[in-house]
């Protein structure tokens, strides 16, 4: 089963996530099921992550993959890379 990793690389700003996410952190999507996490996060998370679980690319990707992704918060930003991973 195919599932998408996005694993937190970099917290902008204070380096401290207001929802306590850290560098290292990962979560796993998978066609049933949502990771628990800031629920910001989630929703920066769920379009780009179906995207990859239904084997789909993004053009700016060179090779595909891993691509970036950051949360909304404006002041200390987290940023996630997404990569498919198979079981």
């Amino acid at each position: 089963m195919a599932k998408v990793v996005a694993e937190v690389i970099e917290v902008r700003g204070s380096g401290q996530c207001s929802a306590g996410h850290r560098v290292g952190d990962r979560f796993v999507f998978t066609v049933d099921r949502t990771p628990g996490m800031c629920p910001w996060a989630l929703s920066s998370l769920l379009a780009p992550a179906a995207v990859l679980l239904n084997g789909g690319s993004f053009p700016w990707a060179g090779g595909g993959e891993p691509t970036e992704w950051c949360c909304p918060d404006p002041t200390d930003t987290v940023v996630f890379r997404l990569a498919r991973e198979e079981d």
